[in-house]
């Protein structure tokens, strides 16, 4: 990971005063704390809320099914039992249709380990409710993909525009072609781009 930061700083000076000034990026160098499912679960249920808040809802599903998040146990609990955790009924739809693949053998995780990124995107964002980001920060954090480019991701385009002190709105299309030369780990560059606006 040293490495691809002076990589990084070579390509892009601009990233400089940002790398120093935070932690060392722990993309891929970390091993997840939940299987494949409970981690789309969690993601699901955080979508569009506050950190706190997602946790709380976590916790009581959690608790609900004895911390054995499953695909069998969630399609047992049903829609009610889950919406009593304080998840929306949108939300709810998501985990049962997300269970219902994994149940099915539609989502294979097993055989995530040699599928490409966009095998496993295109996979995921058949499940209602998922779609290309929540996917994306999936490969991301949990997979540990270092070559994750999320340039739809409003973070990821602030940080670069605060970075490069940009004066006009950098669209994804723009951001695209701007991280082709960090090929191989652009999510390095983003989680960067993220520390930017965090600061």
């Amino acid at each position: 990971m040293q490495r691809l930061t002076r990589k990084l700083i070579s390509l892009d000076p601009k990233f400089k005063a940002t790398v120093k000034a935070s932690p060392l990026c722990d993309i891929g160098l970390t091993k997840p704390k939940y299987s494949h499912f409970e981690t789309l679960v969690h993601s699901i249920i955080s979508q569009q809320l506050a950190i706190r808040a997602a946790a709380t809802i976590s916790e009581r599903l959690i608790q609900l099914t004895k911390n054995e998040i499953t695909a069998a146990k969630i399609l047992r609990l049903g829609k009610v039992k889950i919406r009593s955790c304080g998840v929306s009924d949108a939300k709810a739809r998501a985990i049962i249709d997300l269970a219902e693949h994994t149940q099915s053998g539609e989502i294979e995780f097993k055989k995530f380990s040699k599928l490409s990124n966009q095998e496993i995107e295109s996979e995921l964002v058949r499940v209602w409710g998922i779609g290309k980001w929540t996917a994306q920060m999936f490969l991301m954090f949990h997979l540990g993909r270092m070559d994750i480019w999320p340039v739809d991701d409003l973070g990821v385009r602030r940080g670069w525009e605060k970075l490069h002190n940009l004066k006009k709105e950098i669209t994804p299309k723009e951001l695209m072609k701007a991280g082709e030369k960090f090929a191989g780990f652009e999510s390095v560059v983003a989680w960067y781009c993220w520390r930017v606006v965090d600061n």
